[in-house]
């Protein structure tokens, strides 16, 4: 046993070595754990799983403060650091040493299950857990190799690692689904009392099966721009039978708490100011969009609130940002837009609607919806009142605006994520089916083989992420939908028609009261076919998967737009510069670069203190300065 753990205590850094070290200490001396050949090997894989839902404490850093920003999910006051390009050492510590025990958890589980079998003292299942702990650490190294970049794929194996460029990787991750995914024996039966040690499918080695390859369809399109052929092939090869995840039932996700570990809810940190609100990205596509009505999905008390289909909002061009080219900049829209997907309201809680058991009443600023806007020389020129009304904030530098607007900075004028997914009653999910099916989606529009017609998947992922959220009964209306969002994108497959670069609407001046009427631009996404397309099929498709995606996925909404640029993401406000975006500037921001835009999160400061040559060989590896804005291997360059 001694030699075992001395294999599974090999780390990344020193650091993390005697945190992983003193863990497998702890679990050692569990009455589970007496020797080498008696060692459990699901009570480390299931280490492995709870520990990577993250604690508040965690999740707060990494999945919140970075890959929420990063892929837009939504909006955090304090998520602005990595919007504009900078970096918080702390915040990427926490998650570098603790993603490195959920790995060493899973090879540990690896390396005893092989060594009980090999000695003959393995139980009926042992060789499906050896299989299920590389599926689950396939996943983990894709989320930190997403998260950084380059990485080991020797650690924990009685060897000093070596870090690995990203191709690599990628290719080690796809191979360990592949061979470990067709390994798996469905005849297998379980002791009754082995599925309370895997919190996702309770060792149901099918479903398992399905996710492994669900898993190398998602890692295989990861590479459709920079390594076609080889996602071609892994994508054609891991959906050719069509076991991956299709419905609810297959889904993988966890159960959350409502106390403070582990398992507790990604959004439960609660504070003042952490207000998780409705972000501009989300709100730019969600608006307009599906052709249903907000009148048809709010109760009475909302219907005086809800503005017209052509009616911009309140113009405060001295108080809102103006410098990004987020179709709202300088507008307010005082109520509630006329069209809006089904979706959004079962995610976000309307601000002042305070007497729903869901909106999260958490703070004063939760429940605050009225602030003073001030002119140039600070004085109150009007109160602004948020109840009914429905905004977002473009993240990025306001410059002396936001001290003239001091209620966009106040949680309770925008819309917020409700309690539905902050209480740790749900269940955090890691791959829903509609992934699924936008990946054969996507599949089907680039031409590889698939085992579903584009269209067909495409409306099921609409679907199946519908019947998710619990807004089925909207579904033909939204289907057959060809209003344009603010980016200009419809949802109708067969409506592919562009809109046009600008459209009519109406607005009031927010001061003087004077109504008039503005051309207004569609978003133009210089990222994707360089502005040139709005409404074409793969824009459709991500755009589903982006809004089918939050609040749970955002690291894959991340992934996506650094992959294709899409779906839009407007730039963060430049009223004044950003020394962490030098390119994004008072004469650019109307155009894209992913220069503009966070690409990676930097490895953290101990790794380089402490393991000067791992850190030089990460860095050679990953082509750039270790630095946010450099590009991954497969994402835009």
């Amino acid at each position: 046993m001694k030699s075992i753990l001395k294999k599974s205590c090999l780390v990344l850094t020193a650091t993390m070595m005697l945190a992983s070290c003193k863990k497998f200490d702890e679990i050692n001396q569990n009455p589970f754990a007496a020797n080498g050949d008696q060692v459990q090997t699901e009570y480390f894989l299931d280490n492995a799983i709870v520990g990577a839902q993250q604690d508040p404490g965690l999740s707060e850093r990494m999945f919140i403060l970075y890959w929420v920003v990063g892929g837009r999910a939504l909006q955090d006051e304090d998520g602005d650091t990595f919007s504009r390009g900078g970096f918080v050492d702390d915040w990427a510590s926490a998650y570098y040493g603790q993603s490195s025990q959920w790995q060493n958890n899973a090879t540990s589980a690896i390396t005893i299950g092989t060594d009980q079998i090999a000695k003959g003292k393995a139980k009926v299942y042992t060789a499906n857990l050896v299989q299920v702990a590389r599926i689950w650490r396939a996943y983990l190294m894709s989320e930190f190799a997403d998260t950084f970049g380059p990485m080991p794929i020797n650690g924990f194996q009685g060897v000093n690692p070596e870090y690995s460029d990203v191709k690599t990787v990628y290719y080690y991750i796809l191979s360990e689904l592949k061979d470990a995914s067709s390994k798996l024996d469905l005849t297998v039966t379980n002791p009754g009392d082995l599925a309370k040690w895997d919190p996702a499918y309770g060792y149901d080695y099918a479903k398992w099966r399905k996710y492994a390859n669900s898993m190398r369809m998602r890692l295989a399109m990861r590479l459709s721009e920079v390594d076609a052929q080889k996602a071609q092939s892994e994508f054609e090869d891991a959906a050719k039978g069509g076991d991956f995840i299709k419905d609810a039932s297959e889904m993988f996700s966890v159960q959350e708490s409502k106390g403070w570990d582990p398992l507790a809810s990604v959004f439960r940190r609660e504070s003042s100011w952490m207000g998780l609100p409705i972000s501009a990205t989300y709100n730019n596509l969600a608006v307009n969009l599906g052709s249903v009505k907000s009148a048809d999905q709010l109760s009475s008390s909302f219907q005086s609130a809800i503005k017209p289909a052509d009616y911009l909002g309140q113009r405060y061009f001295d108080q809102f940002a103006t410098k990004t080219n987020d179709p709202m900049a300088g507008y307010w829209l005082d109520g509630l837009p006329n069209v809006i997907d089904p979706r959004a309201y079962k995610i976000f809680s309307i601000p002042g609607n305070t007497t729903d058991v869901n909106y999260p009443a958490i703070g004063d600023s939760f429940t605050t919806f009225t602030g003073p806007l001030k002119d140039a020389s600070g004085a109150t020129i009007k109160t602004l009142n948020a109840k009914n009304t429905w905004n977002a904030k473009a993240d990025g530098n306001w410059g002396n605006k936001v001290v003239r607007n001091q209620p966009i900075v106040t949680n309770g004028v925008k819309p917020l994520l409700n309690m539905v997914y902050r209480g740790g009653t749900n269940r955090r999910v890691f791959f829903g089916p509609w992934e699924t099916y936008f990946l054969l989606a996507e599949a089907g529009v680039r031409g590889w083989n698939s085992p579903v017609a584009a269209q067909t998947a495409y409306e099921t992922g609409i679907a199946k992420s519908f019947e998710y959220f619990g807004t089925s009964a909207n579904l033909s209306t939204y289907t057959a939908s060809t209003s344009y969002n603010r980016a200009g994108t419809s949802v109708a497959w067969n409506h592919t028609t562009e809109p046009g670069d600008t459209h009519s609407m109406n607005y009031q001046d927010g001061i003087s009261g004077t109504n008039g009427t503005v051309s207004v631009a569609y978003a133009k996404n210089n990222l994707y076919q360089s502005g040139s397309v709005r409404n074409d099929h793969l824009t459709k498709i991500i755009t589903q998967k982006y809004l089918a995606q939050v609040p749970w996925l955002p690291l894959e909404t991340w992934n996506d737009h650094r992959r294709l640029g899409l779906p839009f993401f407007e730039n963060p406000a430049v009223e004044e510069p950003m020394a962490n975006l030098p390119d994004l500037n008072a004469s650019n921001y109307m155009t894209g670069s992913i220069k503009f835009l966070p690409q990676r999160v930097q490895y953290p400061s101990n790794l380089k203190n402490s393991n000067a040559a791992g850190y030089s060989k990460a860095v050679s590896a990953l082509g750039g300065a270790d630095a946010v804005l450099t590009p991954l291997w497969w994402a835009q360059h």
